[in-house]
């Protein structure tokens, strides 16, 4: 009997421990759109507020890498982390945390979610995945459940149809990235990928901020603390929790359980700013939801990590 409880104890933790880190990641995923707005408050431009967060990011992860020592990857390898950064995540950052100056954070955040649906669609359209009925039937959900997000009303913001564009262009961004991103070889370390990912990031948005003279530093001491909480909880945490996650639990768990991201964005945002969803767009929200778990459910891959 003794035996028995002490061989469990260990294997009962683990089963605790890797969804708490999954949910830790998406709870500090989830805050960033109450920084950002805090930081936008502040007078930080998005891309100087993005250019810092993604520069601290970098530091953080090639600490990181220079304790583990991984392979480095091939120069093809690396030009095209470095292109997926320098492009794909530095433009896909930048609508996202734009749409939140624009529309309410809930609505952005799920809106955001809709890219599982667009990179299924874009492995239909290659040939890369089959069209079966639960793909079939995530599509359909998510389809539904934006439709019920933008055509239910009581959408808040200053410029709705801005913000939304804003928001689904993001998604798309991050479609492709992430379908980008599926080529590469799957055995490079994952913190050395985003070492380099964020610096490219970093480095795009910092040379942008130079020639177009957007460099928008925080007017006030408090901008800085809200740009360096961005950075460090909305970045760092929930990226060392995922892929310590995705150890304890696998890939598929991490991906249903990131959806608690929007949830987060959308009860935070409601208690700060008084941002409420509608009952269509909650049943919209829950929709789209749905139908991310029901992606996610079954598949092996690791999901790239994402800090946005």
């Amino acid at each position: 009997m003794a035996v028995t409880l002490v061989s469990e104890r260990p294997v009962r933790s683990r089963s605790v421990r890797g969804p708490a880190l999954c949910l830790a990641a998406a709870t500090g995923f989830g805050l960033s759109v109450v920084f950002a707005k805090e930081a936008d408050r502040a007078g930080t431009g998005v891309e100087s507020m993005l250019a810092i967060r993604f520069a601290i990011a970098a530091v953080v992860c090639w600490a990181i890498v220079a304790r583990r020592r991984p392979a480095f990857p091939t120069r093809r390898a690396l030009l095209a982390c470095a292109g997926l950064g320098l492009v794909g995540y530095a433009a896909q950052s930048a609508l996202y945390f734009t749409s939140l100056t624009r529309i309410d954070g809930g609505l952005a955040a799920l809106l955001l979610y809709t890219y599982p649906a667009l990179v299924t669609l874009v492995a239909v359209a290659r040939r890369r995945e089959h069209l079966d009925a639960k793909r079939a039937a995530a599509l359909i959900c998510s389809a539904a459940g934006l439709a019920l997000l933008l055509g239910s009303g009581h959408l808040g913001g200053t410029d709705l149809a801005g913000g939304i564009t804003l928001a689904l262009g993001s998604a798309g961004l991050y479609a492709l990235y992430l379908t980008v991103a599926d080529g590469l070889p799957h055995d490079l370390d994952l913190f050395l990928t985003s070492a380099i990912v964020c610096t490219g990031a970093a480095l795009s948005l910092t040379i942008w901020c130079a020639v177009t003279g957007s460099a928008d530093l925080p007017d006030r001491p408090e901008g800085w603390l809200w740009v360096m909480l961005l950075a460090v909880v909305s970045t760092v945490i929930p990226f060392v929790c995922t892929f310590a996650g995705l150890r304890a639990v696998g890939a598929s768990t991490v991906a249903i359980l990131s959806g608690a991201e929007p949830i987060v964005t959308a009860a935070s945002t409601a208690l700060i700013y008084g941002e409420r969803l509608g009952p269509g767009q909650l049943l919209g929200g829950t929709a789209v939801l749905a139908a991310v778990a029901l992606l996610s459910s079954g598949r092996g891959q690791d999901p790239q990590l994402r800090a946005a």
